[in-house]
């Protein structure tokens, strides 16, 4: 992810002067912690980058966008029904 690009999140509920820092940070952090291509639970990306599980679902799916660099993220189903990702760079 090019630290040069402009983020620019949007939505109905996003307010740049509240939300832009917290969420570049966000998505910065759970690229790091992606860039490996390892795969993990929501809850392990969660407690690695301090995001909620809700936030870093989000934060994936900006990877997936084209303006946040098109990444693929993948997803797979354990037993038990619980969800893990790996980001491909």
């Amino acid at each position: 992810m090019s630290s040069q690009r402009e983020l620019k999140f949007d939505g109905a509920t996003y307010d740049p002067l509240m939300d832009k820092d917290r969420l570049r940070s966000l998505l910065g952090r759970v690229f790091q912690l992606m860039a490996d291509g390892r795969w993990r639970t929501l809850a392990e990306i969660r407690e690695r980058t301090g995001g909620s599980e809700a936030s870093v679902s989000s934060r994936l799916r900006d990877l997936r966008k084209a303006k946040f660099g098109g990444y693929t993220v993948e997803h797979r189903r354990k037993a038990g029904g619980t969800w893990e990702y790996q980001l491909r760079v």
